[in-house]
């Protein structure tokens, strides 16, 4: 049975979703970096179904989604580095990877067991008074099956996990549609474990040159695995034209079969990322082609994400 959808401006609809939420059940959610599967971060019972629906290994930690820095501090312990980031971009897509509370209101299950937690304040109005209605953190992973295409309308949420979630509350397309940069802050130290949805620069006039994250097997939060945000076909980077069985998603001005931005404007890419990959996907390419990206600004979280969905899959 596919899950009902409520407009997410609807007061009765966000009530119905913190009841549903309150009794162990999932809703989609709307945010402006893209749609989270939101459920209980407190009840290990409601996490382990998350990950079930989403089939995403239990070893890839989620983030906790807080109304602000108040809610975030019961959480985390902030440094004045953090709790300075916090101030200047929150609500909005950064997260922040910080040493956990013992008496954190989050389940061991929810951040894969780590000593460190995962925490965002959404921008989206409607995020936001879901959280403020629950009372406590959500975790909310993308809302569709792991290693796949993020979504980015409710459309897209009902596609992916339509018969394994009770409700989806339709907010409209994400007006940033790339996830949060995740940025970990161990005391004056910071390092950029994801870029996203903040550009590097913006996030650097507070840090100063982030940090890389080292090798592991093991991810210190979302986002970092290999092979990530692909779609059923193969994916071609750094293409100009399109060969045999191939799509051509093109950037800036060119000729192809769908553009990211034909006035090469990074920002309207970004928002149109993941569509467009579904789009062309569902139109049966052997591979999609995809056109150079810039590796400025917002352009650094886009070919994160194209690398990963490149990536050689299991």
């Amino acid at each position: 049975m596919t899950a009902p959808t409520l407009p997410a401006s609807d007061p009765v609809a966000l009530q119905t979703a913190a009841h549903i939420l309150r009794e162990g059940g999932l809703v989609g959610m709307p945010t402006e970096t893209v749609y989270g599967l939101a459920g209980n971060a407190a009840d290990a019972e409601t996490v382990a179904k998350l990950y079930a629906a989403k089939g995403r290994p239990r070893f890839n930690p989620l983030i906790a989604h807080v109304t602000g820095l108040e809610m975030a501090q019961t959480l985390a312990t902030f440094s004045p580095l953090a709790a300075r980031l916090a101030q200047e971009f929150w609500p909005g897509p950064l997260t922040l990877v910080l040493p956990k509370r013992p008496d954190a209101p989050v389940c061991d299950l929810a951040n894969a067991g780590l000593d460190t937690i995962a925490i965002r304040a959404p921008r989206h109005e409607a995020a936001r008074a879901l959280l403020k209605s629950f009372g406590g953190p959500l975790v909310a992973p993308s809302a569709n099956k792991s290693g796949g295409v993020s979504p980015t309308t409710a459309a897209h949420v009902l596609e992916g996990l339509g018969d394994q979630i009770d409700l989806v509350l339709d907010g409209g397309a994400c007006p940033v549609g790339l996830e949060s940069a995740v940025v970990a802050v161990e005391g004056d130290r910071a390092t950029l474990l994801r870029p996203g949805g903040l550009d590097r620069a913006s996030i650097e006039a507070i840090t100063g040159p982030l940090g890389s994250p080292g090798q592991t097997n093991t991810p210190s939060s979302p986002g970092m695995l290999k092979s990530h945000y692909a779609p059923g076909a193969s994916i071609r980077l750094n293409a100009m034209t399109a060969r045999e069985g191939e799509l051509l998603l093109g950037f800036g001005a060119m000729d192809c079969d769908l553009n990211l931005s034909p006035a090469g404007d990074l920002a309207e890419a970004a928002t149109r990322l993941f569509a467009a990959l579904r789009e062309l996907d569902a139109r049966g390419p052997t591979c999609i082609a995809i056109a150079p990206i810039p590796q400025t600004m917002l352009g650094e979280a886009i070919n994160d994400r194209l690398q990963r969905a490149a990536a050689p899959r299991d």
